[in-house]
């Protein structure tokens, strides 16, 4: 039976402090019990628009690369890099990588950054992996597109206010039925950052046909976890 334990977490997340990140992104690995830990958008740097541009081979993401190693864990982690992008960063034993660069930068708050090329796929351990970070959640032609590339779960780091939790879930499930796929979406706790001094939470993984497999509270520190089965995919291949 063809399976992929995942978490989504929401760590404590310290503006602009990249080391105390990546420090408490490590412990959240080694607590989690998971082959994929899902983090939410920006957790390296907090959500600071005008954070410095991060680099993969950054020195202070060694304790991260660390713990991936020693659990055998793969980390998808939140940071601004250069382009500007606000992407998502894959860790693992190896090191780091940009896997994904947000596809529609929302705001004058990011207006900063530049749009990613566009839908991406990572595998791991055989499954496929759509991604996505924050706004891209909410836009359907976002969700068609990289369900088209051939998914087995939708995979989203998110930031967002208390008042959008329904919202949250909302997009989960109907991303969830209409694609017949897991989704799993990191949402940040507390204050990440000056334009948010308080923050959703609510992270949870959703089912292919729209249940709640697990869901973290409001609470800073929470984890939720599920185990993925290939058969309760609604389409798969």
């Amino acid at each position: 039976m063809r399976s992929l334990v995942i978490a989504v977490a929401q760590p404590p997340v310290h503006p602009l402090d990249v080391a105390a990140n990546a420090t408490r992104h490590a412990s959240t690995v080694r607590a989690a019990g998971a082959r994929l830990v899902v983090f939410p958008e920006l957790s390296l740097t907090g959500y600071d628009v005008d954070a410095p541009l991060l680099s993969p081979d950054d020195p202070r993401l060694h304790p991260l690369i660390e713990a991936c190693a020693a659990t055998d864990t793969i980390a998808l982690a939140g940071a601004p890099i250069a382009g500007p992008h606000i992407a998502t960063l894959l860790i693992d034993g190896d090191g780091a990588r940009v896997v994904y660069r947000k596809a529609h930068p929302h705001g004058e708050s990011e207006a900063r950054f530049r749009p990613g090329p566009g839908p991406e796929v990572i595998e791991v351990d055989g499954w496929r992996l759509g991604l996505a970070i924050c706004r891209d959640t909410g836009i359907e032609e976002h969700w068609a597109a990289t369900a088209a590339l051939g998914i087995d779960a939708f995979v989203a780091g998110v930031v967002d206010e208390p008042a959008a939790e329904s919202v949250l879930e909302a997009r989960a499930r109907k991303i969830s039925t209409t694609y017949g796929v897991w989704t799993a979406i990191s949402s940040a706790a507390g204050a990440v950052g000056p334009s948010y001094g308080e923050t959703a939470g609510r992270s949870g993984i959703w089912t292919p046909d729209g249940m709640v497999a697990a869901r973290a509270g409001r609470a800073v520190g929470e984890i939720a976890r599920a185990t993925l089965f290939a058969e309760r995919l609604a389409f798969s291949a």
